[in-house]
């Protein structure tokens, strides 16, 4: 069942990131284009509440989704299983949240 649950889970975080990926590239393609240097870019987005959630809805995405992967890796591979494999996931989610979200705070803060 838990399987199941977390079968879900990264396929419905992979459709969160489908397009949150696309527009990122999307951004940073236009971005080059039109010359903006780093400097331009971080003038734009402090104090964004749009880029804020944009960013910081994909840093949780991809913690989630990342944390499910490696799980199913590291029981397969490592043989890690029960609380161990589950406490393992649980740090590395977080892990990846935190900077995640540390980052996006770093750009739009």
């Amino acid at each position: 069942m838990i399987n199941a649950r977390l079968y879900i889970m990264q396929r419905l975080t992979a459709l969160i990131m489908a397009p949150l990926v696309i527009g990122h590239i999307g951004v940073m393609i236009y971005a080059v284009q039109n010359g903006l240097s780093a400097e331009e870019i971080l003038g734009r987005t402090q104090g964004s509440y749009f880029w804020a959630i944009f960013y910081g809805t994909f840093a949780l995405a991809v913690a989630i989704h990342a944390a499910i992967g490696l799980r199913a890796i590291l029981h397969e591979w490592v043989r890690l299983d029960g609380m161990v494999l589950n406490l393992v996931c649980w740090a590395i989610a977080a892990g990846l949240a935190g900077l995640g979200l540390q980052a996006v705070y770093s750009v739009t803060g």
